[in-house]
């Protein structure tokens, strides 16, 4: 008998930041490039039969910054670099447009969990900054920060979870001890 946690039924992470550099408003698929472990983290959840997916506001498509089919295109470049993803879940609109999907705002995780047919109490959301973790919360699923020099300390001291790299969070949320 083991006193370690099953796995979560899915892991959602933010794209930007989490997986992939983050490159303010992306439109050139040539610019994806991924956070450092990000392959070798995703392929561990892979292999332990966990469920993937992105959940990321993307509001320079509000902003007329990148278009939808820029979008789909750096969305395509980042399956290409890290294998493809259960669900994806996108929030185009502004911070302004009070839609529900946008981060913090739950809609993004629900939706995801929705899809992929689990329980959202049974996902783990990892993220970068603050919303990403607030949203998780908001959701009722687990949040794990990867603090990046972007987040603010009051982020990091509000998150319940934190992981220095991506690699590390992967392990919390598979139930295993991150190695130091």
């Amino acid at each position: 008998m083991t006193d370690r946690p099953s796995p979560p039924a899915a892991i959602l992470f933010d794209r930007d930041g989490t997986l992939v550099t983050d490159v303010p408003y992306n439109r050139d698929p040539d610019a994806v490039r991924p956070m450092p472990g990000a392959a070798a983290a995703l392929a561990r959840v892979r292999r332990a039969g966990v469920r993937t997916g992105i959940v990321t506001n993307q509001s320079g498509v509000a902003r007329g910054l990148v278009t939808p089919a820029e979008l789909a295109a750096v969305n395509r470049r980042v399956e290409e670099l890290l294998g493809p993803f259960d669900v994806w879940e996108i929030c185009p609109h502004g911070e302004a447009d009070g839609c529900p999907c946008r981060k913090p705002r739950p809609g993004l995780i629900l939706r995801a969990a929705r899809r992929l047919g689990v329980d959202v109490r049974d996902c783990v959301v990892i993220g970068d900054i603050g919303r990403d973790i607030e949203a998780a919360a908001r959701a009722g699923a687990r949040g794990i920060l990867v603090p990046t020099p972007v987040t603010l300390p009051a982020e990091i001291a509000a998150a319940p979870e934190i992981a220095p790299d991506l690699p590390a969070a992967v392990a919390l949320a598979l139930g295993h001890r991150a190695r130091v």
